[in-house]
């Protein structure tokens, strides 16, 4: 391993917050104004994430008093108290870059429920039984 790997292991967060480019997320922030700090809340649609490791960002879009406003956080920042995923939507492409041209209802995402596909996290967390894969033997004659 080389050492600027180790060094980028040592920044990352022990339990990284689990969402996905979809999701409505509220993003808890620490804000340092003079010598106070305060927490803010950021909350919005994540429309993208990018970079690896301790370098992931990803993008938040709200929209405030009829004004889009999007903001990229560092996953791993210490300033990122925390991530609540509030609702968690079903999105087919990577980057929502299309939502900043939508308005309303059009820009609305549909929201991951029971009826829709499992989710990427959902198919790993599924343990698999031996009893479910039960094969028969048929003669073939």
């Amino acid at each position: 391993m080389n050492p600027m790997s180790r060094i980028e292991r040592s920044f990352l967060k022990a339990e990284a917050p689990a969402f996905e480019v979809g999701d409505t997320v509220r993003v808890h922030v620490k804000v340092v104004e003079g010598e106070k700090e305060r927490i803010q809340v950021f909350e919005g649609v994540v429309i993208g994430r990018k970079g690896g490791s301790n370098r992931e960002m990803f993008a938040v879009r709200k929209v405030s008093y009829g004004v889009g406003v999007e903001r990229m956080f560092p996953l791993h920042s210490p300033f990122v108290e925390k991530v609540e995923v509030v609702r968690s939507g079903r999105v087919r492409r990577a980057k929502l870059y299309y939502l900043r041209s939508k308005q309303g209802r059009a820009a609305r995402i549909t929201e991951r429920g029971l009826d829709s596909r499992p989710s990427r996290k959902d198919l790993k967390s599924a343990p698999e039984s031996s009893e479910e894969m039960t094969t028969e033997t048929i003669p073939v004659s």
